[in-house]
This record gives C-alpha cells, structure tokens and sequence, in this order.
C-alpha cells in the first residue's frame, strides 16, 4: 500500500501517469460540520493498475490535477458525483464528463439512491470494510487501515462502471444515461446569495412582503457565511429565519422574543437584522399568516391516480417509480405544473406522455 501523496514533486509525477488515461476513478474525503464551504481532507484517483491518495491538506496547490478533471480529459467515474463535485468545485472546477455509478445502477433497476458498498457487493461480490466510516479525515497521521478505507472507494469504480455500462447496453438504455450524464458533467457550484431563499419551506403561501423579507434575510445569511466560511445556521439558525418571518419584529424587544436566536447573533447583527425588516416594508400590522389548508380531496384524488400511472410503468421497466419521477413533481403536475424532469428528455417518451394523460 502506498503512502498519500504530500509533496508538489509527488502529485505532478502521478498526473502525468493519470494523462492520457481513458478513464479514472474519483472520490473525496471531506468534513464540513464547522465550515460553509467543505474542508477537502484526502483525493483518491485509481487507473487500471493504480489506485492512490493524495493529501489535499499537505499540498497547497492541486494545479497538476486540474487538467485531468476539466472537459477534454478522461473520463471520471464517481458514486453519487454530486457531493464530490461540489466539494472540488472550489480547488478544481468542474468535473467533465462525469460517470455517476449511482445514477447508471438506478437506471439498470438497482434501489434509485443504492451505496457504494452495496453495488460492490452486488455487481461484484466483494464486501467493504466500514470500520472508517467516521473518520475525521483532517487528522494525521492516517493509519493503513484509513487509507486502505480510502482507497477501497476507488479501487473498484472502473469494474463498477463496465459491469453498468454492459447493462445499460443490453437494456438499451445507454442513451437515457447519456443525457443523465450530461446533466451532471461540466455543473457550477458557484454560489448564488440571491438564491437562498428558495431553501425556505412554505415560501409560496407567504404574502408579497413577507416573502421580500425571507429573501432579504435569506440572501443576508448566505452571504456572511461565504465570507466567514461558517455554517448558514451559526449566522441565523432556521427556526430563528422562519420567526423572524412570521413576527415581523421591530424593535430591540420585539427581537428578543425570537425563536432559538442566539444572545450573540441578536447583540453583533441585531441591528443588522432590523434593518432588514424594515427594508422589506412589511406592513404594520402584517398581515395575516397563511392558515393551513386542509387537503383537497380532488387533488389528492388525482396525485394518487398519477401515482398509480407511475408505479404501473416503473414495474413494468423493472425501475423505483423514483427514477422517473417524485412525488413531489406528481404534485405539481396534479396542481398544473408541466414543466417538471418527467416532461423532458427520455423521461418524457417514456413516462411523461402517460401520466399526462392520466390527468
């Protein structure tokens, strides 16, 4: 076994061995309970007779790597890629093209959000160890038996992706995962402060002003975390956001009454926070909070009715009805939204003309 990789001389010499390959492995090692953007602890990269790791706390630069994930590089094959591309995409940009063993092994009739260690047992017959599952990555040194752990993650993703690849071809589904793949190959994850609201439940129910204030204060939060690199919820804790929303406080006093606001978010952003409020011109009194609504036995009716469509096809493909759509975009659909995953692409062909007729 082979000791991470902690010196610039070390990760350029394993570069250029990984240049020019077809397809590598990918995975990351990462804590984040303490910071908003995730600490990048250990990379793992394997090729056909290689698997390593580097050491993304001793290095101060990752520059050899970047080559190998953008577009034009080969082809790099991960297990639920999205966490570990947006923990790269501050270090190493985006990953392009990507091949996701998670989303190949749903469209393949595998449990839609199947582990790692589960399609290795599966396609593979080989059981993992967990004994590392919680690690803290950020420590060192790392014991053989981590990095063996670690390199576990890897060693086994390009088996992984020909197994799938051979399944998808037999299905003839290797086009509906193309386009998965292009979905997800080349994402940003640059952060949009604007955006932050869409993280608050309920937000459509609000009155006008009251959902100027969630965005205010939404967009207030993320932007301080970005920059001190904390948690959302060490600015202003959820329950806190949610209050503020609701009470529409005022005043000093008013602020104290705030649900899980901490004593020292109130004295250092207080004022802050007011002035928010105060921007978002909520009216005084505000008005009335939206009631809860009891079911509509129509709609429910009719959510069920698509449900049924759905479960019916999925049985029929051997697929979690899940792959091809959620419960929520049912929902919407029932409520008239038609511009949900179901009524794009292959999904549309092959679940979405039904469940429109069903309506």
């Amino acid at each position: 076994m082979s000791a991470p990789l902690t010196t610039p001389e070390s990760l350029a010499e394993a570069a250029a061995g990984f240049a020019g390959r077809p397809v590598i492995g990918l995975d990351t090692e990462f804590l984040r309970e303490r910071t908003y953007f995730a600490q990048l602890c250990l990379l793992q990269l394997s090729h056909a007779s290689t698997a390593l790791c580097v050491d993304t706390i001793a290095l101060a630069s990752l520059a050899p790597l970047a080559p190998l994930m953008a577009a034009g590089g080969p082809v790099k094959v991960l297990h639920a890629a999205r966490q570990d591309q947006e923990v790269l995409w501050p270090v190493l940009g985006a990953l392009d093209p990507v091949f996701d063993t998670q989303v190949a092994a749903a469209l393949c009739g595998l449990p839609a959000q199947v582990g790692y260690g589960d399609l290795v047992r599966e396609l593979l017959g080989v059981e993992l160890h967990k004994s590392q599952t919680r690690t803290d990555w950020s420590r060192r040194p790392l014991s053989d038996a981590q990095i063996d752990y670690a390199l576990d993650d890897v060693r086994h993703l390009l088996p992984l992706r020909e197994l799938l690849g051979e399944r998808l071809d037999k299905l003839g589904r290797s086009g509906w995962f193309a386009e998965e793949m292009r979905t997800v190959s080349g994402e940003s994850f640059a952060v949009d402060t604007a955006q932050a609201w869409q993280r608050f439940k309920g937000f459509g129910e609000l009155d006008e002003s009251r959902q100027r204030l969630v965005m205010a204060l939404s967009a207030w939060r993320e932007q301080r975390a970005v920059e001190s690199n904390r948690p959302r919820g060490w600015i202003l804790p959820d329950p806190s956001l949610r209050d503020i929303v609701m009470q529409v406080p005022r005043t000093q006093a008013a602020l104290e009454r705030v649900q899980e606001l901490p004593e020292g978010i109130r004295r250092n952003s207080g004022a802050q926070l007011l002035k928010l409020v105060a921007d978002a011109q909520v009216p005084s009194p505000p008005p009335p909070l939206p009631q809860r609504r009891r079911p509509d036995p129509t709609h429910l009716a009719l959510v069920a009715k698509l449900g049924d469509t759905l479960r019916s096809l999925a049985t029929q493909l051997g697929l979690a009805p899940e792959v091809l759509a959620t419960r929520r975009e049912l929902e919407k659909l029932a409520s008239g939204g038609l511009d949900g995953p179901s009524q794009t692409g292959w999904r549309r062909e092959v679940v979405g003309r039904a469940l429109l007729a069903a309506l």
